[in-house]
């Protein structure tokens, strides 16, 4: 991969995820003060992030896999996505923002499989060469939200210019639409062939549930993304409520994190293995929301960055060692089914189920218009975490060893499912 083609790419990752960053953080603050919404409302315009991942792989099965280049529908999907930013931030009420954000999250949420896409069909050895160019998509995710609190966008009682941040993230978007014409070509890999819903949706993978262990972190999986949506949610409108300043740059602390803990994965992966490591990141769902609960901005200031700041080992210690507990139970044949179906599983349906039930928790605790219970909003999905937990601990019986090649029978073997 040459200098250019390495530059273009992380230009690439810093735009995509500087787009995302700049107006999801604050998103439930934007629909509270501004819109003037329910809590459940809010909960609705977050499952637009689920159906996006529900339908994202029809549009990259069926359309960028098949017919047309990806970094053209890269474009393409960026171009129209920027118009609708700019759309949604000129919307008056619900009714009209909701559906404008609706076709956009259908729009973005594929680009998130085609820039990695377009990136891994560049590169020789993707286990080196991948990590240095996604993190400026972590980097791009901090500088939107370092922007909007220097701007003071995300000042409370300062609500209308949060809709500047829609304004930024379209600037942002219609420019990588008009910058994805110069990446690489990444020409369709499956021309000609015929695909079935099954496939396009990751379905093939389904056989790996008759591991009984596997069944279990995937239910886990499901059921973890229930207390992630309430921080997606109304982590933001908590920190403005509490008297938190530079809200938006603070939670990016979350994405510092993220960044450290992904350098030492390898690091623990060896020496815990899968069943501590997925232990440690619901432990630390947990502690993140009592923390919460029990953070102010005054002398317990400490534990609402505490809380942020886990958000390194939350993601990472789950999430990613389970992408790579899903890739090395899959083994060659459905190494891409099974990533997508463990995607379809948590951002589509985990997400929308959490998206829901938060947006109808935040309603119960309010206290006045605008103040609210939190202790008892953020105990809820600590418990949810704890009782996902113990269940996960009880019914885990994984004997897998990570450092072993897949193909390698560890539990229930049959022809189906082994590593």
């Amino acid at each position: 991969m040459t200098a250019t083609v390495r530059v273009k790419l992380s230009a690439m990752m810093f735009l995509e995820f500087f787009i995302w960053g700049a107006w999801f953080v604050t998103l439930g603050t934007y629909l509270l003060t501004y819109l003037k919404t329910s809590g459940g409302e809010v909960g609705t315009a977050f499952t637009t992030q689920s159906i996006g991942a529900i339908i994202a792989p029809f549009i990259i099965g069926l359309i960028a896999d098949r017919y047309f280049s990806a970094q053209k529908i890269l474009g393409v999907l960026h171009l129209f996505g920027g118009a609708l930013l700019w759309w949604a931030s000129i919307s008056k009420d619900f009714a009209a923002f909701y559906p404008v954000i609706l076709v956009y999250m259908i729009l973005y949420m594929p680009t998130l499989a085609l820039v990695n896409s377009i990136s891994f069909r560049q590169m020789q050895n993707p286990s080196k060469e991948f990590a240095p160019i996604r993190v400026l998509g972590t980097i791009g995710w901090i500088v939107a939200g370092a922007v909007v609190s220097w701007l003071n966008w995300d000042k409370q009682g300062n609500a209308p210019a949060l809709a500047n941040t829609f304004k930024m993230a379209g600037s942002a978007s219609l420019l990588l639409g008009l910058f994805s014409f110069t990446l690489p070509k990444t020409p369709p890999v499956k021309q000609g062939q015929k695909a079935s819903i099954g496939e396009i949706l990751g379905l093939d993978a389904i056989r790996l549930l008759k591991n009984k262990s596997y069944l279990v972190f995937f239910i886990a999986s499901i059921a973890i993304c229930v207390p992630l949506a309430f921080y997606y949610g109304f982590a933001n409108p908590f920190f403005g409520e509490v008297g938190m300043k530079a809200t938006t740059v603070t939670q990016s602390l979350g994405q510092v994190s993220e960044t450290l803990f992904m350098i030492l994965i390898p690091f623990f992966f060896v020496r815990l293995g899968v069943k501590k490591m997925l232990a440690i990141g619901m432990i630390a769902w947990a502690l993140r929301y009592v923390l919460f609960a029990y953070g102010d901005a005054g002398n317990n200031y400490w534990m609402l960055i505490g809380g942020i700041v886990l958000h390194g080992v939350c993601y990472d210690f789950f999430f990613v060692t389970g992408q790579i507990y899903t890739d090395n139970l899959a083994g060659e044949q459905f190494k891409s089914a099974a990533q997508g179906f463990i995607t379809l599983a948590t951002y589509g349906v985990g997400m929308l189920i959490g998206s829901i039930i938060s947006g109808k928790v935040y309603d119960s605790y309010a206290t006045s218009e605008h103040v609210h219970n939190w202790q008892a909003i953020w105990l809820i999905p600590a418990a949810i975490a704890a009782v996902v937990l113990l269940i996960f601990l009880m019914l885990f019986r994984d004997r897998t060893n990570m450092n072993t090649k897949p193909g390698l029978d560890i539990e229930e073997p049959s022809p189906q499912v082994q590593i």
